[in-house]
């Protein structure tokens, strides 16, 4: 049996690419459009359908609308993993994805972080007393985190406060990476990007109420160029797994029942 090869690219357009493959006569490729917050555990994900499958993954990594918008202009994915339920739904109603096979993958959790320790507080209370000088969130109108970010914000009364304090990122991945650099001071991003492996994020962290912000169900769908595909077939029903169900909890996701 051969061994398997992996590859990242990362874009200055924060498009990721991942290449897997190892050597079974049967193995077919799948193209896999990928919501920016969920690109550490698909990374984990692809390892493992690889292993187990044989078959090839290929990734892209983008905000959800802007991968949207892609499938509709003839991008040739055969899944979309999304950050949100709607589009999804909205590519099948168009035609673009497959009928009965969009199913939530993951419940994402939002989170407010700094790696400065002492800057925020548990319940948030930062955002009121505005100590710090920027603040980074994704494009909610791409990207289902900076949506949710700005309901919060709107719950909370602040959104005239903070609008001259924003520094916003194409995706959710683009918004940690203005945190982590110094270029924000604080942002709300997806917990799965600030969790370590034991599950505990270093820095200071408000994990915002669910009730806060619409439901962040990450919704999978086979996109109609994949209904043929082995690999995307396969890919479908592994996501189904109890491997990658445990990789995707581990990661900092909620799990909704299986349909």
């Amino acid at each position: 049996m051969k061994s398997f090869a992996s590859k990242l690219l990362i874009s200055p357009a924060i498009v990721a690419w991942l290449a897997l493959g190892c050597g079974w006569a049967s193995a077919a490729e799948v193209l896999v459009a990928v919501a920016a917050n969920f690109m550490q555990p698909m990374q984990q994900i692809a390892q493992a359908f690889a292993k187990s499958s044989g078959h090839q993954i290929q990734v892209s990594i983008g905000a959800s609308g802007q991968l949207s918008a892609q499938i509709q202009n003839g991008a040739p994915f055969h899944v979309l993993l999304s950050a949100d339920a709607a589009i999804p739904a909205q590519l099948v109603q168009a035609g673009l994805g497959v009928a009965g096979t969009n199913f939530t993958y993951a419940t994402g959790q939002l989170v407010l972080w700094s790696p400065k320790p002492e800057l925020i507080d548990p319940q948030g209370e930062v955002l009121r007393q505005g100590r710090f000088q920027r603040i980074a969130r994704a494009n909610p109108k791409l990207a289902p985190y900076g949506a949710a970010a700005m309901q919060v914000v709107e719950r909370m009364g602040l959104t005239s406060d903070l609008q001259h304090k924003w520094v916003q990122g194409e995706n959710v991945n683009q918004a940690h990476q203005f945190v982590a650099s110094g270029n924000a001071d604080l942002g709300f991003l997806a917990l799965s990007q600030v969790a370590s492996a034991t599950g505990k994020a270093t820095g200071s962290i408000w994990l915002v109420p669910s009730s806060w912000h619409s439901p962040i169900l990450q919704n999978a769908v086979l996109l109609h160029k994949g209904k043929d595909n082995a690999a995307a077939l396969a890919l479908m029903a592994f996501l189904k797994s109890p491997a990658a169900r445990d990789i995707i909890r581990n990661a900092g996701y909620g799990l909704e029942p299986l349909p």
